[in-house]
């Protein structure tokens, strides 16, 4: 950072730290406490300009410093930090200069608190000029005064809606919820500043005026402000029973209000301290921004081979997720040519990028849908560097598809394959170039779903591979690495999901009760109902497949017998024909099937905490099995497509973090346990038994953040 003094007494104090952001970590806040004394003590500083040189103002806490740096810190040392940052806040208002922040970009959590320390905030009006304290989701709240002084600028309301959401806002909102003083165009906001302290404001905090009484003194809390809170109470079961960092921003907000200033400081520290060292802020940190970001920079990136950029691509299906990757192709510059059996099916699939693109200009959406070109014509695949297959998932089908396309393309192009389950070394087999096939698997609706899972069959290039990669970057979306297998990783370990919840059935557990286990553990939807969205039709095939190709070698899932009756005794299999587990009355709400009953017995015995448990350790064994076998190579891995793929619990960071969370010697036991009960899909391997025995854990000891690029929160 840099302070310059002026005539006018007015410093602008310029933050421009190394790295793209600047980032709370420790070297700031020794940088900051040392420029707080010396504009205390120099009595030629008549008030204080924060700003940026960079775009953003600020960007919140350097995460790695707090997964990594601090993995070990004890719930006192992790106070003190709070506390040390705090400090730092407190010695602004405390420095008898009045401070305006002139916010010329996006400030968020440690960045935002910044600004709230100051007596005035000007933002600059930018849409990009987001501001907001999203903490809560990394499972942490604001640590150094944010929830107190939101809560006292804002009130409880706007404060838990802000904070519970961690939603940010521009800068029409913001200066609406007077969480910004002012909003003025990014030419004029150094002036604005200068202007506001040319009024001589007062140096003294409202808190810090002798005699102060908070908002919500005990016995004073007004009506709305209760009515939020209870609302918001209310609210926590949507965020997750397993989620900490909610419950404790309502009581931080709450006691912020009732609590002297300091004191209320000290107690939204000591709830800092509590989730900073609780292992779910350190897995969702670790998931979904540390890994996700080192993924999406290049993490599985072979090296060595030249940047590859897809001009021209070709989709073949113009079904969901062919219109779907059509349209992520086309929206990121790339010329696409869609293919279908005729060119009223493709002109559907093409009219399905027209439906998604609402939130663009007329201009900007005819320009994407310009680059699309839907035909039944192969021979437009001419000069095509990438092909996606997305045809059904029939290996012939696949075959033929390929050969038709691969008669037309260039030498050099990469052909993909966004099959969700059949191998791609067997798929392969139809290719002349088989050491330039690949597997994209992407999910659905792709528009929305961030993950591709990039399979490599057995003679797949690590040229292809990283072309790959490229062309995934190239979408912005967030790419896993694994090796060929029948499901791959993300289809082999989700089906562990639905056919734990079809088992259930079959043992008697209530159907609600099967659906509500599983969204109470953090599932976004029970097993049953997603087993009608994707029909029984497709686990049985897949199930049905995979017996014809192994014969003996292969078990079926626990739940295919229910499955098996549902659709061919029961006739019921799925939402498409009219309902499975579920009905869908027409405008009326869907609910289970009353029927269920008759055919699948209730019966006592059941335990949530132990439904609860299994749902969590099928999935989780079976990701242990993918690694052991070679299908994963990482456990990043295995916890991005956990998350991203079919929604593992975040709290969790994913099935492998959860493991470890567990301690593997905990997780063997427990898992032989339920093996004795429920079957051989728990029993743990000799090779889980042997790390467990080892006491060896699957994420590596931290590294030194020290030498770590920043990752901002």
């Amino acid at each position: 950072m840099r302070l310059d003094k002026a005539e006018d007494g007015f410093a602008i104090l310029t933050l421009d730290a190394d790295g793209a952001m600047n980032v709370v970590n420790d070297d700031f806040i020794a940088d900051m406490e040392q420029v707080t004394k010396l504009v205390a003590g120099d009595d030629a500083i008549k008030g204080v300009i924060v700003t940026s040189a960079k775009k953003t103002f600020m960007a919140g806490a350097d995460l790695k410093q707090l997964v990594i740096g601090f993995e070990t810190l004890t719930p006192a040392e992790a106070y003190a930090f709070s506390q040390r940052a705090t400090g730092m806040h407190r010695a602004i208002e405390h420095s008898g200069k009045p401070w305006v922040a002139a916010i010329n970009g996006l400030a968020l959590g440690g960045g935002f608190e910044l600004a709230l320390a100051c007596h005035h905030r000007i933002l600059v009006d930018d849409p990009k000029a987001l501001v907001g304290l999203p903490e809560v989701n990394v499972g942490l709240l604001p640590g150094s005064g944010g929830t107190v002084r939101l809560g006292i600028i804002a009130g409880m309301k706007t404060a838990l809606d802000l904070l519970l959401s961690g939603r940010s806002v521009g800068p029409a909102e913001a200066l609406k919820l007077k969480i910004v003083d002012e909003v003025v165009p990014a030419g004029t906001l150094i002036d604005a500043a200068k202007a506001w302290l040319a009024t001589g404001p007062d140096a003294v905090k409202p808190w810090d005026v002798k005699g102060w009484v908070p908002p919500q003194k005990k016995g004073m809390t007004v009506p709305e402000d209760s009515a939020a809170y209870m609302m918001a109470t209310g609210g926590l079961a949507k965020s997750g029973y397993n989620q900490p960092a909610p419950l404790a921003i309502l009581n931080s907000v709450f006691q912020g209000l009732q609590l002297p200033f300091d004191k209320a400081l000290a107690v939204e520290g000591k709830h800092f301290a509590k989730l900073l060292t609780n292992p779910v802020a350190r897995n969702i940190i670790r998931t979904t921004f540390i890994s996700r970001l080192a993924a999406e920079k290049g993490a599985r990136r072979p090296e060595g081979v030249p940047k590859f950029e897809a001009k021209k691509v070709g989709v073949l299906g113009a079904g969901m997720m062919g219109a779907g990757i059509a349209f992520v192709s086309a929206n990121a510059g790339i010329d696409v040519v869609l293919i279908d059996r005729d060119t009223v099916t493709a002109e559907k699939g093409k009219a399905y990028s027209a439906k998604v693109l609402g939130k663009l200009t007329q201009d900007q959406a005819d320009a994407v849908l310009a680059r699309i070109t839907p035909t039944d014509d192969f021979a437009l695949l001419e000069g095509c560097d990438l092909v996606v297959e997305a045809v059904f998932e029939d290996t012939e089908i696949k075959a033929e598809t390929t050969k038709k396309a691969e008669a037309v393309l260039p030498a050099h192009a990469v052909f993909a394959s966004n099959t969700s389950t059949l191998p791609i070394s067997q798929l392969a087999k139809a290719s002349l170039r088989p050491d330039q096939f690949i597997g994209l698997h992407f999910f659905s609706p792709v528009d929305r779903m961030a993950l591709v899972e990039v399979i490599m069959g057995q003679q797949t290039s690590k040229e292809t591979l990283a072309k790959g990669l490229d062309f995934v970057a190239q979408l912005r979306k967030t790419p896993i690495v694994v090796n060929d297998s029948r499901g791959f990783y993300t289809s082999r370990v989700f089906q562990m999901l639905i056919h734990e919840g079809a088992a259930m059935l079959a043992e008697g557990v209530p159907p609600a009760v099967i659906e509500n286990s599983a969204k109470a553990v953090g599932m976004p939807v029970g097993p049953l109902a997603l087993l009608d969205e994707l029909t029984l039709d497709l686990p049985l095939k897949i199930v049905d497949q995979a017996i014809a190709e192994e014969g003996d070698k292969y078990t079926p899932p626990a739940g295919t017998a229910v499955m098996r009756r549902m659709k061919d005794e029961i006739g019921r299999s799925g939402r498409k024909s009219g309902g499975a587990f579920y009905e869908y009355p027409e405008g009326g709400k869907k609910h289970l099937w009353a029927g269920l009953g008759e055919y699948f017995p209730v019966k006592d015995g059941w335990d949530v905490e132990e439904l609860k448990r299994r749902y969590l350790y099928a999935q989780a064994m079976e990701t242990a099995r993918c690694l052991e076998e070679g299908v994963l190579e990482t456990p990043e891995d295995a916890d991005l497509g956990a998350v991203y793929g079919w929604g593992f619990p975040t709290w969790t960071g994913g099935t492998i973090s959860y493991i470890d969370t567990i301690g593997i010697e905990n997780f063997v036991k427990e898992a032989d346990r339920m093996a004795q009960l429920y079957g051989p899909r728990f029993l743990p391997s000799a090779w889980l038994r042997e790390k467990a025995a080892r006491s060896e854990a699957f994420y590596a000891p931290a590294e030194d953040a020290s030498t770590k690029e920043a990752v901002p929160a």
